[in-house]
């Protein structure tokens, strides 16, 4: 029997993510495989890796929100004879897509080589990306530069610096977590109207060359400062961990995570085009409507992280999912003025990038924590197809012949994407209760055998 010390010890780990029911060693493994590493600090140098990862999520996903103004000046004018609609929302596409569809290799490559020479990389390549696009003459030019390097850029800073914060915390790994990702919020508030400024005073090639150079300077800052416990957590970062594709509840994580950002792409992309083509806003009006939905992001997910790290990470990523596929039928679908239109991308903004806030803890939790860099690079597989075509299915859906409904279709297509992604998450809330009370079943009830069967593992 284990003393009351050893006791406490196993209960923080499966309770805070160092190891879970659902993995079939037993408790006594968990313990001596996890304990003897040291709880992770709480603190310390890894408020200065979640500002670091901020940061870099500020001058990667937040530059990369401002393709939507660029979207807009491109349709606007007559940069790319050539191009069509489908063109351009592909550019969005395949900035999320290449940054998640090289996962493995990153993950690989910072195994190998170290997180400091990929995201070097990744620093240069997407820097370079923008500069050449400033140049670009033709839509595949376009689709190369600023879709395809600008991606595989984002991907060799994203995938390594993602893999860190869920290391340094515990009790506030969802609170790390928030702050890491409101960077985005925070960087996509200042590019969104920056660029739409340069655009206008400038020109369209030097906000691209100089929104370059900004992100460069600013994601090397952050690869400097960013610090792993790798040698204290000893992670495998297998590039394709398939004995996580056996478990039930790694399953519907990945599943969430593909039909949530289904409906993610589509709004994030929509709502200004939304504004200008059937509330017929101006430009500048639709351009503040993105900044507000950045400012909803960068204030929304700490405050979400919070709350998931006090009432439970599953529970309140649940609620936030299920939250914003109602807000899409209750604020968008029938917003016909500026002023609704304002709450909604204030609402949405703080809960509708729900995946980027929690994948990183609920990797943790689900799969313990040696397992974050292995099954986070699953989750990335699994969400590149919806993040690739998910602006492209918007897009496709809107149907200009029914005037004011015309992204309707659009619209409950966001929202059903969000209400199923939350079924997924009901049900893994449910097997986690399973589980628990499982755990807490004395051992002389349980018969032989019992933990290696899956399906009984899951049965309430």
């Amino acid at each position: 029997m284990p003393d009351e010390a050893e006791k406490s010890a196993v209960d923080a780990s499966i309770h805070y993510g160092e190891g879970t029911a659902a993995n079939p060693r037993t408790t006594e493994n968990i313990a001596s495989d996890e304990i003897p590493i040291g709880d992770p600090p709480d603190g310390g140098y890894g408020w200065v890796c979640c500002g670091a990862v901020s940061l870099l999520n500020g001058f990667t996903w937040g530059v990369a929100a401002s393709t939507g103004v660029y979207v807009s000046h491109w349709l606007d004018g007559d940069y790319f004879p050539d191009a069509t609609v489908f063109d351009y929302a592909m550019v969005g596409g395949l900035i999320f897509g290449c940054a998640l569809l090289f996962s493995p290799i990153w993950t690989i490559a910072t195994r190998e080589l170290g997180r400091r020479p990929v995201m070097l990389t990744g620093c240069v390549v997407m820097a370079g990306g923008y500069i050449a696009a400033s140049f670009a003459t033709k839509a595949w030019h376009l689709l190369l530069t600023q879709g395809v390097m600008v991606g595989v850029g984002i991907g060799a800073i994203f995938i390594p610096s993602v893999q860190v914060v869920p290391q340094w915390f515990l009790k506030r790994r969802s609170l790390a977590g928030g702050i890491a990702s409101a960077g985005s919020g925070f960087g996509g508030l200042a590019f969104s109207l920056g660029t739409d400024a340069m655009i206008r005073h400038l020109s369209l090639a030097w906000a691209l060359r100089i929104t370059g150079l900004v992100a460069f300077g600013g994601n090397l800052i952050g690869t400097l400062l960013i610090r792993d416990r790798n040698h204290l957590v000893k992670p495998p970062q297998l590039g394709f961990a398939t004995h996580l594709l056996r478990r039930y509840d790694c399953l519907l994580l990945l599943l969430w995570g593909a039909t949530n950002l289904l409906g993610y792409m589509v709004i994030l992309y929509s709502v200004s085009s939304y504004a200008t083509q059937v509330v017929h806003l101006s430009q500048a009006k639709a351009g503040i409507l993105t900044a507000v939905l950045n400012l909803g992001t960068a204030f929304g997910r700490p405050a979400s992280g919070l709350l998931a790290d006090r009432y439970g990470r599953v529970e309140v990523s649940f609620a936030l999912t299920f939250g914003c596929g109602l807000s899409v039928i209750a604020l968008w679908i029938p917003a016909s003025s500026y002023a609704i239109l304002m709450v909604f991308a204030f609402v949405s903004g703080a809960i509708l990038g729900v995946f980027w806030l929690s994948i990183g803890p609920l990797c943790a939790e689900i799969a313990g924590l040696k397992e974050v860099p292995s099954f986070l690079s699953l989750c990335w597989l699994a969400v590149v197809l919806p993040t690739t075509f998910g602006e492209a299915t918007g897009l496709y859906l809107r149907r200009p012949s029914l005037g004011r409904w015309n992204y309707l279709y659009c619209q409950v297509f966001a929202a059903i994407a969000y209400l199923v992604a939350s079924v997924f998450l009901a049900e893994l809330w449910r097997v986690r209760r399973v589980e628990k009370a499982e755990s807490l079943r004395p051992e002389s009830r349980k018969p032989m055998g019992r933990m290696r069967h899956w399906m009984y593992r899951y049965r309430p």
